[in-house]
Formats: structure tokens, C-alpha cells, sequence
């Protein structure tokens, strides 16, 4: 799958299997309970085409059961549309799924996935082509992350964050950079959440060296970097200068793994006005490979505390 979306107002594992109704509590996909609309869709959409491949069944011949084209079973199996209940059970039924366990599963997170998720809230501030993505790094149990420009979004203070979207939205009005920047800190709860995703962020020297916001917004954010990067499971490496061309040349990278392989990895590439999803394992074992061969290029964690540091301090230094 590769989405192409453009904008309106803003800004590999293998898949396997939904589990089944005794192993889930209240309806919930375990270790996707954060994970919105979304993921969830595309959870039900990937055991759709497994049943009806399964099965032999095209899907034009599955489009006819439900009274639809095959391009609409296409987009049900992709997850980019919700569902209707109706359309689930005829579905269920035509590749022989009856009783209880899997299709009461099925359809118990089928309708899960028809309710909003907590980011509806700022609808007003979200683009269509970024909602996606929301739902994914709340359900991503590893994210790895390259930015050029800034500090990634999970890892900006408030004060950093609102120079970013002043930057992005010079027009803005006070209210709406604030929504924006309530929204980005929402957002970064998942790295304080019980079952925090590992974060694994690259970040590039000249983003650090450019003062966003100017001296104070920056040493508060150099700060936190310091100070962050002590969880256990995040994970902060610069790309320093000394290190020349690198691997990940070119723009920002993210990629999400998720929990028991039952979504594939998705490789996220952002640009000023629109976003690329990549699933495709060729696609995502492409970007894996760059992030590894990063890894190895630049400065290690303990090396890159230490240059945070110094970049600190000089910071101070020529503002005293």
C-alpha cells in the first residue's frame, strides 16, 4: 500500500492475525488500545483479505456479496475507509466465518474502528493526510525517526514546538498555534504511558545548532534532550557535521513497528503539504536499512549527551 495524500488545512514484520475473542478484554485489540480508528481499520481490513484469499475468493466476486465494486473491498482491505456493520457479517458469511470467536471479534473491533479517535478533538487543526499518522504512532510499539530541520515532535518542548508552528503558520491566529501545540503535547504522552513505544530518534546537528525561538526556547530544548534521553526507552543519536554524507540524505524518515506483528512496518514521509505511507516490504526494508546503517555511522547515544552538552554550553556561553 503507498497513500498519497494532499492537503486540505495542515499540518518488515509480517501481519498476522486479529486474536480471538477470549483474548481480548472489553472489545480491545490487545497492545492497540491507543490506536483510534486508523489502525484498527486497517486490522480488520488485513484479516479480510487473508479470509478471502483464503477462501479464493476475488474481490470483485466479494464486492458483489456486499452489493459494492472491487475497488471499495480495495479500500475496506486497506483500511482507508470505515465500515458498516452489515457489510462485515455478509462478508464474515461468504468466507465462512460463522459462531462465535473470530467473526464475534471481527465485528466487535469493526465497530470499534468506526469511533473517532482522541485527536478528533483538533479536526480543526488536522490534516487529512497527517490523521493517518496520528493513529499509527499511537499504536507503534518502536518508532525511529530522522528530522533535517527540527527536533522531532515527540521529543519538542511547548516553547519550542510553538516557534516550529509560528514558523509553518505565520498567519496563525494566538488560539490556533496554541491548539496546535496542544495537540503536539498530547501526542507525546505515549513516551509516558506504562507501555511507552521505543523512540529511537536521529536528528541532525544543524537542527540543533539553529536557534528556533531563539537562546531561551533553545537551551530549554537542548535541556530536554539531556533529559529525556535518561528513559530507558528512548533513544537520541545527532548527526554531526564531522560525519559528511550520511545514509539518510534527502529529507525526514519515520518508521513504526507494531505490537505482535499484526500490522507490517510503515515507512512515514512527510513533506510541507502532503505524506507518503510505504508498507510495502521492499519500501520499509529500504528505510530500515538506512536507519541501521545511520546507527552506525554517527555518534553513539553516550557520545551525542555529550555534544548536547556542549552545544549547551556554548549556547550560554554566548548569550551571558
Amino acid at each position: 500500500m503507498t497513500i498519497r495524500a494532499t492537503a486540505t488545512t495542515e499540518l518488515g514484520a509480517s501481519v498476522g492475525t486479529i486474536p480471538t475473542a477470549s483474548e481480548q478484554s472489553d472489545c480491545r485489540v490487545p497492545g492497540y488500545e491507543q490506536a483510534g480508528p486508523t489502525v484498527l481499520r486497517m486490522l480488520v481490513g488485513t484479516q479480510l483479505r487473508r479470509l478471502r484469499e483464503a477462501r479464493g475468493i476475488t474481490r470483485e466476486e466479494a464486492g458483489e456479496a456486499i452489493r459494492a465494486s472491487e475497488s471499495k473491498i480495495s479500500r475496506l482491505e486497506l483500511g482507508r475507509v470505515g465500515f458498516k456493520p452489515r457489510d462485515v457479517a455478509d462478508l464474515l458469511a461468504l468466507y465462512g466465518v460463522g459462531g462465535d470467536g473470530e467473526r464475534t471479534t471481527l465485528l466487535a473491533v469493526a465497530e470499534q474502528a468506526n469511533a473517532p479517535g482522541w485527536w478528533n478533538a483538533y479536526n480543526d487543526v488536522v490534516p487529512t493526510w497527517f490523521e493517518p499518522y496520528l493513529g499509527l504512532e499511537q499504536a507503534a510499539s518502536v518508532i525511529r525517526a530522522y528530522e533535517v530541520q527540527f527536533v522531532a515532535g515527540l521529543l519538542q518542548t511547548e516553547d519550542y514546538a510553538r516557534a516550529v508552528i509560528q514558523l509553518g503558520h505565520p498567519t496563525a491566529a494566538p488560539a490556533e498555534v496554541e491548539r496546535r501545540v496542544s495537540l503536539r503535547t498530547q501526542r507525546q504522552r505515549i513516551l509516558h504511558r506504562p507501555d511507552p513505544p521505543k523512540l529511537w530518534a536521529f536528528i541532525d546537528e544543524a537542527a540543533l545548532r539553529r536557534p528556533i525561538g531563539g537562546a531561551a526556547t533553545m537551551s530549554g530544548q537542548l535541556q530536554h534532550l539531556i533529559d529525556i534521553a535518561q528513559l530507558p526507552h528512548v533513544s537520541v543519536q545527532v548527526v554531526p557535521f564531522s560525519a559528511g554524507g550520511h545514509p539518510a540524505v534527502g529529507g525526514p524518515i519515520t518508521i513504526l513497528r507494531f505490537p505482535q506483528g499484526r500490522l507490517p512496518d510503515v515507512a512515514y514521509i512527510e513533506q510541507r503539504d502532503a505524506a507518503s505511507y510505504l508498507d510495502k516490504p521492499a519500501d520499509t526494508l529500504h528505510y530500515w536499512d538506512i536507519m541501521n546503517r545511520l546507527a552506525v555511522q554517527i555518534e553513539q547515544p553516550a557520545a551525542t549527551t555529550t555534544l548536547v552538552h556542549q552545544l549547551l554550553h556554548e549556547l550560554r556561553r554566548d548569550t551571558s
